[in-house]
């Protein structure tokens, strides 16, 4: 395998995958490991890009080999990673901790193969919300490897492929028509010489440690050489997170591991903020039914005073569930 061609999609990337592989042929000399942000909800996604290629698309498999050829796709609630073991590509399936509040992630991907097959590695980042796969880009492009993206005007969610163009020195930027000749292009290329192990580009040190985090074997020791403690807590485990050295955009990651982008972390900080907040409307709401219940049992008992404190503890209590209902709601 001459060729490894790693891909990430999110937001209106069945469209873009769809579009991709309908290009390509069956003979690809070159194998295609894409991540789709599917959760960890049952999927459909390979009877839906499979109806569009003439390459067989299926989930991965634990520990099986990556063959030209075939497109393999993670699995629900798993990262999908690659290894090079004796030679061969292998696959690695983990439920590791969340990468930008998803599993599986695009970034344990793209680093995986960074660091397993160097020079031999295309990343593609499609359609997608926010930023994941760009410090995965990153990756592939400090070992060696090619990174090319979906022009952002032809995606339906341009912020991924945006956010790589920003941050990760894209080597082509194309519409989705365009990127699969230009995949099966460099796939079908002179081969390249063997690379030796040795010789292989040295893998940085953030991209290894960060790959032992996505296999669950990080630890705090290893996270002090690349990140330094910050003041924000994980929303995953409400640990503390630690900005990680020199990453542009700026990105996170707690010792347990889960890992965000500051956008990321802003947009759950908003969804939990938001929830908290709902949460004081309920109880507000239920403090001010519980003090018109006693309100209304004091003056059956002929305790007016009694009654009017609790029927402003009543008023209070709904004044200010309002009040943040409006703020909510603005």
């Amino acid at each position: 395998m001459e060729t490894l061609i790693v891909m990430g999609a999110s937001v209106g990337g069945v469209s873009a995958l769809s579009t991709i592989f309908a290009t390509l042929p069956a003979d690809l000399p070159a194998a295609i490991l894409a991540v789709m942000h599917v959760g960890a909800r049952n999927s459909v996604l390979p009877e839906i890009l499979g109806k569009t290629s003439a390459l067989p698309v299926r989930f991965a498999e634990e520990r099986e080999p990556v063959r030209a050829g075939r497109i393999l796709l993670a699995p629900p609630d798993r990262h999908m990673l690659v290894a090079n073991l004796a030679g061969q590509a292998m696959v690695e399936l983990t439920r590791g901790p969340k990468e930008n509040h998803t599993r599986p992630a695009i970034d344990p991907l793209f680093r995986s193969a960074a660091a397993a097959f160097g020079p031999k590695v295309v990343g593609v980042v499609l359609s997608g919300y926010l930023d994941d796969g760009t410090a995965g880009l990153q990756a592939i492009k400090a070992c060696g490897g090619k990174a090319l993206v979906q022009e952002p005007q032809d995606a339906v969610a341009p912020s991924m492929p945006q956010s790589a163009i920003d941050h990760a020195g894209v080597d082509w930027c194309l519409p989705s028509t365009e990127i699969g000749p230009a995949l099966l292009a460099l796939a079908s290329g002179a081969p390249a010489p063997a690379v030796a192990a040795q010789s292989l580009p040295p893998v940085p040190q953030w991209v290894a440690v960060e790959n032992r985090f996505a296999r669950g074997v990080g630890n705090m020791e290893q996270l002090e050489k690349i990140a330094t403690p910050s003041t924000f807590t994980c929303p995953e485990c409400q640990g503390t997170l630690w900005e990680l050295h020199g990453q542009k955009p700026q990105r996170f990651r707690c010792h347990t591991g889960h890992s965000f982008t500051a956008q990321t972390l802003g947009e759950l900080q908003h969804e939990k903020a938001e929830d908290a907040i709902w949460a004081a409307v309920r109880a507000l709401q239920e403090k001010e039914k519980l003090y018109l219940n006693l309100a209304a049992k004091a003056q059956a008992w002929l305790h007016p005073g009694t009654a009017s404190e609790y029927a402003a503890k009543a008023r209070q209590a709904g004044e200010q569930a309002d009040m943040l209902k409006r703020a909510l709601l603005a």
